[in-house]
């Protein structure tokens, strides 16, 4: 079945500004998106995956590994000769147990043939790729702690039952849940890299052109993607420029300064949002092609970046995007 094309999805500019950030730099420390249902949060980050370009690992590896993994994992990478994969896009069901998402004893093999082997968890098929879980607030908080560590360390540690497995587990983890079925603890919200609001649209002539493309898609996906492949090439040389250009754009003091100026206006908790707001910024200089990181970058991304990470204020209720607009207003005019 053909895909539904990235750049078909109407609206919702922020939350596709952040899966294009994370896909340039994966190291950004993942997506929260927060908002209702129906808003093409799963779509769009399963649009993105099955745009960019297919990996290439061993046949024979369970794990999708690159080849710098195999010098570092001899004894669990394949030795097969390399092919093309399509770039993992895992849909972590709310209910998965533990053992389902950091892998478990392979009780087949220990039954028939009375061997100890691996069998790889969620976290190993996602690696080198996107890990989706939707409603995020309401799983258990000793997965989300695993999946956090697991998506900043890029590795997953196994040792139970009498096995002792270390596996690559690098992936961009993309949350969404609506804030009106339970909250994300503070401190693990922290650790997502960039936070986005999405709300159905109001505007009566964007919801009618959601229903005619997605009408359209249903009718001949096929000559709908068709349509749309143009546009998603683009993007997707876009993301390419994007990751060579990284390496050498650097902020100047400049921006670093402005960048501290509004963490400490906001009251961001810790130093985490300046290091991620900079990094951000960065990313979407890249992708714009930008010669330089400018205060317009650290301007464009500082809500994504730093909403989720501003302490609560009992003498202002404001808003989180609001307070940072505030300031950015009042610091930068």
């Amino acid at each position: 079945m053909a895909r539904f094309p990235f750049s078909a999805i109407v609206g919702q500019d922020e939350m596709k500004q952040a899966l294009l950030i994370a896909a340039v730099d994966p190291g950004i420390g993942g997506v929260m998106v927060f908002g209702d249902r129906g808003t093409g949060k799963s779509t769009a980050a399963r649009a993105l995956a099955s745009l960019l370009p297919p990996i290439l690992a061993p046949e024979d590896c369970p794990y999708g590994c690159a080849r710098e993994d195999q010098a570092r994992y001899p004894d669990i990478c394949g030795k097969g000769r390399m092919v093309r994969r399509p770039v993992p896009f895992v849909d972590m069901p709310l209910g998965a147990t533990e053992d389902r998402v950091i892998g478990a004893l392979d009780l087949e093999r220990a039954l028939r043939r009375g061997e100890k082997a691996f069998e790889p968890g969620l976290l190993a098929k996602a690696h080198r790729g996107f890990l989706y879980i939707d409603e995020i607030n309401l799983l258990e908080d000793h997965l989300v702690d695993l999946l956090l560590d697991v998506a900043a360390s890029g590795e997953n540690v196994v040792e139970r039952e009498g096995l002792s497995v270390r596996h690559p587990a690098r992936f961009v983890l993309i949350g969404s849940g609506n804030p009106e079925e339970g909250e994300l603890r503070p401190q693990l919200l922290d650790r997502f890299g960039l936070s986005v609001e999405v709300r159905s649209p109001t505007d009566i002539d964007v919801r009618v052109e959601i229903m005619r493309r997605v009408a359209e898609s249903e009718h001949d996906p096929q000559g709908f993607a068709a349509r749309w492949a143009g546009e998603d090439a683009k993007i997707l040389r876009r993301i390419a420029r994007g990751k060579a250009r990284l390496a050498r754009l650097a902020p100047s003091e400049a921006v670093l300064r402005d960048a501290a100026e509004l963490c400490l206006a906001v009251g961001a908790d810790g130093i985490r949002g300046e290091l991620t707001l900079m990094r951000a910024a960065r990313a979407l200089a890249a992708l714009q092609g930008a010669k330089e990181v400018t205060r317009a970058h650290l301007v464009a991304i500082a809500p994504s970046a730093l909403r989720h990470r501003l302490r609560r204020d009992v003498l202002d209720e404001t808003g989180s995007t609001a307070r940072i607009t505030r300031a950015i207003a009042e610091l930068f005019g």
